[in-house]
């Protein structure tokens, strides 16, 4: 959960429930090796899922780029920016839902958030 919990979310649109749940799933675990390996420092969906973890080709998120891809004539611009923001709301959600581990947040050019639990990840 998020420490404020008056935080929503934008939900995402043009999939399935179970298309939905594999990309928070996947998400989630994301979060989790983050977590384990780096806590306490603040991290964004393009740490998750950009630089070297940026082939999303084989993962849930796939989804995401294909649909935004055929939304758009094939412009893989709109596609990949769309997809990321896509992503970002997603992760937002699930860290929301969260109810084993508390994170906060902060907003500067992209909304970031950092694991200050002591629960076991």
């Amino acid at each position: 959960m998020l420490i404020d919990s008056e935080e929503t979310y934008s939900d995402v649109h043009g999939f399935t429930e179970y298309e939905l749940q594999r990309m928070r799933d996947y998400l989630l675990g994301a979060v989790h090796v983050w977590c384990r390996d780096r806590h306490g420092i603040w991290f964004a969906a393009r740490d998750l899922l950009g630089g070297a973890n940026y082939f999303w080709q084989g993962t849930p998120l796939m989804r995401l780029y294909e649909y935004y891809l055929a939304q758009s004539d094939e412009d893989s611009y709109y596609a990949i920016t769309q997809a990321g923001r896509a992503a970002g709301h997603l992760l937002k959600r699930v860290l929301i839902e969260d109810t084993k581990r508390t994170y906060e947040t902060r907003q500067g050019y992209t909304r970031e958030y950092r694991w200050v639990g002591d629960e076991i990840v």
